[in-house]
Parts: structure tokens; sequence; C-alpha cells
């Protein structure tokens, strides 16, 4: 396997837990404005955010575009799963269908 697809990979991994995070950040009451943007969940998660974007500039250099979005759709499935993890998210049947829909549209793409 290629170093660029493992990088990103790693970008949608970064990008994943970024994002789980920044709920986390949501989910918190916090005393001011200022304690509510400038606290470590919400600036951890924004590093991850800017990671992901590198790893995601240094894995596309060196494939094809069009493998891209297919490889960032595996970000959505990530999520739901880390939902369900960190927050007791329950996976209903729709979230599910929509994880098949996505997984079948990349298989379809590399048929």
């Amino acid at each position: 396997m290629s170093i660029y697809y493992l990088l990103l990979f790693a970008g949608v991994l970064a990008a994943s837990f970024s994002q789980v995070l920044l709920k986390k950040a949501a989910g918190k009451q916090h005393k001011s404005f200022l304690r509510e943007y400038l606290n470590p969940w919400v600036i951890c998660g924004y590093m991850l955010l800017l990671g992901s974007t590198v790893f995601n500039i240094s894995g596309l250099r060196g494939l094809s575009f069009m493998n891209g979005p297919v490889i960032e759709s595996f970000g959505y499935v990530l999520v739901l799963f880390l939902s369900r993890f960190f927050f007791g998210e329950k996976i209903t049947i729709r979230k599910l269908a929509g994880v098949g829909c996505i997984l079948a549209g990349v298989i379809v793409y590399y048929l």
C-alpha cells in the first residue's frame, strides 16, 4: 500500500477525532464567551483539523484526485462509531442505512 493512502487515512482519522473533540466542547457550559473558544477541547480539535489538512494535502500529492473523496467518505463511517463509543449515541437503522449507502458507493466506484 502506498504511503499516500496512509496519509489520506491519517487525515480522515484526525478529522473524525477532531469532530468528536469539538462536539465534546460544545456540550459543556462555559463561564465566558472567550473560554468557550479557548479551552483544551476546542484547541485540540482545531489542531487536529489543521493536522488533517496537512495529511490530506500530503496524501493527495501522490494520488489521483479521484481517490480523495472516496477515502474521505470513510470519515462518516468512523464518526458514527466514535459517537457511539464516546457519547453513547444509538446506532439506528437509518444511520446504518446511510453507512451502507456510503460503502456501497465506494464498492461501485472501485468496480
